[in-house]
């Protein structure tokens, strides 16, 4: 084997298939990057048996040829290599050899048969969207799944095609996430959930364009592609949490707010909530409504902290606790100048939402307040 490629082109295929390396696996081949070649292009294939990428490059192939190289050792000299053509080759030892102005580095390789195939996807239903509006649900609702491996089936967004209409969901258990967009064609309903771990690589390597990404789902994988790309992972099972029914349809209490306004005062607050505590829902901030006026406050044993905001206010006063920490990771990804944010009692779930239109909807439980 032997290649001529520009660094640039390289690096940024070894950047969107590093992260499916896996890092502890009795597999060493897994910790490898399986290098192809076709005619005039380099197939570069990583996969830890749950996401498996693949990412094409065009280059000048001299030979043809396959290996499999370890992922973090290869992508690391490669990075710090002059911006100019590398040339890669496999000598007659079976090393990898690196040579690029003045650099010539040899690494041991692995036998590629020895790598396994990415599954084989017999696609039941697929969608097509641009990569920018996949970008955007994906980064509206990627904060709020679950860390929790006890309930795996939230550790992933739920995609769901209904009506012609493409709904991300993401719930943890004290918030919950929906971004929905129309689809430009016609297409089967149908829901999977897939994995936060992969919608995280996706968001990495999808562009903020108009171009088009394949989203092909079966029983228990998915298959995302692109023009260069392909990834392939499995599906989460179980039964994920009926959101239509968790989210309140009405509100004692509305309030319409500048978003960068009260964004920055939860962001001050959170110093004194979160500088002494061990986790922040046990110690709320409390967020008390009266005409005009929006108040949040905190004490605990670091200090005492308040914030005063004029909004405008509908219904009823009310007093309540909420983690600040999960109204700021939804303020933070919101692009419009003002939301509401509507309340129902001390003890009902908090809604954030733009003012116009119903795209995103957001969900906060509340926290019982201490006397």
């Amino acid at each position: 084997m032997k290649i001529i490629c520009e660094k640039e082109k390289l690096l940024k295929g070894i950047n969107s298939v590093i992260n499916g390396v896996a890092s502890k696996t009795t597999m060493p081949v897994l910790e490898g990057i399986l290098i192809q070649t076709n005619d005039k292009e380099v197939k570069l294939t990583t996969y830890d048996l749950e996401i498996g990428i693949e990412y094409i490059i065009e280059c000048d192939v001299e030979e043809q040829g396959n290996t499999v190289v370890n992922a973090i050792m290869f992508s690391e000299i490669i990075r710090k290599l002059p911006d100019t053509d590398i040339t890669i080759t496999v000598n007659d030892n079976n090393l990898l050899v690196i040579e690029c102005e003045g650099s010539l580095y040899k690494l041991a390789t692995m036998n590629p048969d020895e790598f396994p195939e990415l599954p084989k996807i017999n696609v039941d239903n697929s969608i097509e969207i641009e990569q920018n509006l996949l970008k955007n649900m994906i980064r509206k609702t990627i904060f709020a799944v679950s860390n929790e491996e006890n309930r795996p089936i939230f550790t992933g967004c739920l995609f769901e095609v209904k009506d012609n209409k493409l709904n991300v969901v993401a719930v943890d258990g004290y918030r919950l996430a929906i971004k929905s967009n129309l689809l430009n064609s016609k297409s089967n309903d149908f829901s999977v959930v897939i994995p936060g771990k992969t919608l995280n690589e996706i968001n990495k390597i999808i562009l903020d364009s108009f171009d088009s990404i394949k989203i092909g789902v079966s029983k228990n994988q998915a298959l995302f592609e692109m023009e260069n790309c392909k990834i392939v992972t499995r599906l989460l099972d179980g039964e994920f949490l009926n959101y239509r029914n968790a989210v309140p349809q009405n509100w004692e209490t509305r309030i319409r707010v500048n978003k960068n306004t009260i964004q920055n005062c939860f962001e001050r607050i959170i110093l004194i909530s979160a500088s002494s505590i061990e986790k922040e829902k046990k110690y709320p901030v409390k967020i008390s409504i009266e005409i005009g006026k929006v108040t949040i406050s905190c004490t605990n044993q670091t200090g005492d902290a308040k914030e005063e905001i004029y909004v405008t206010t509908e219904g009823k006063n009310l007093e309540a606790g909420f983690n600040p920490r999960y109204f700021l990771d939804a303020l933070k990804v919101i692009d419009d100048e003002e939301v509401y944010i509507d309340f129902g009692t001390n003890i009902s779930p908090c809604i954030i939402r733009p003012i116009e239109g119903d795209e995103y909807t957001y969900m906060i439980l509340p926290i019982r307040m201490k006397d």
